[in-house]
């Protein structure tokens, strides 16, 4: 899930932000998304946009097989490619992300360059940080050493406040 703006994680110089209702913020997304969509020239069609839904609403990463249990309409369970080929588009176009240390995806926040991730161990909630130092960090290293990415996102696992105080 892409965390309220109230449970991101604040750096130094971050504006305080006061939290929305997830049904206005999920509908924000939606509505900023298929504008980004039409910019570009592509579509959000309704799967994709399910699918994108589905995970802006998730409380932790989603499996495409959860996913394809969690969009189950009219009785019949979506095909697992059709999942995937809606993945695919979503992250060809920023709006999700594949955390590769867990096998689930996750809404992108909107952040553009190398999206950062704290992932808890415990419960398995991640959460997207922006940090252009960390991005331009990233960026400086991949250019030194001639490597050109697939895909730029940086995992860290760990334990969330949360669950620190509970273990």
């Amino acid at each position: 899930m892409v965390h309220a703006p109230s449970l991101q994680h604040r750096l130094p110089g971050d504006n305080a932000r006061f939290p929305a209702s997830p049904a206005s913020s999920t509908a924000k997304a939606l509505a900023e998304s298929e504008a980004l969509c039409r910019a570009k020239g592509v579509r959000l069609t309704p799967i994709r946009r399910r699918v994108l839904e589905v995970l802006l609403n998730a409380a932790k990463p989603l499996g495409a097989y959860d996913l394809a249990d969690a969009l189950v309409s009219q009785g019949r369970r979506m095909a697992p490619i059709t999942v995937y080929r809606a993945l695919d588009f979503l992250i060809e176009q920023g709006l999700a992300h594949r955390l590769a240390s867990r096998n689930a995806y996750i809404a992108s926040t909107g952040s553009h360059g190398t999206a950062a991730f704290l992932i808890c161990e415990a419960c398995g909630e991640a959460t997207e940080i922006t940090c252009p130092n960390v991005a331009e960090t990233v960026h400086r290293v991949l250019t030194a050493q001639g490597y050109q990415p697939l895909a730029r996102a940086l995992e860290i696992t760990g334990r969330c406040p949360h669950c620190q105080d509970v273990h």
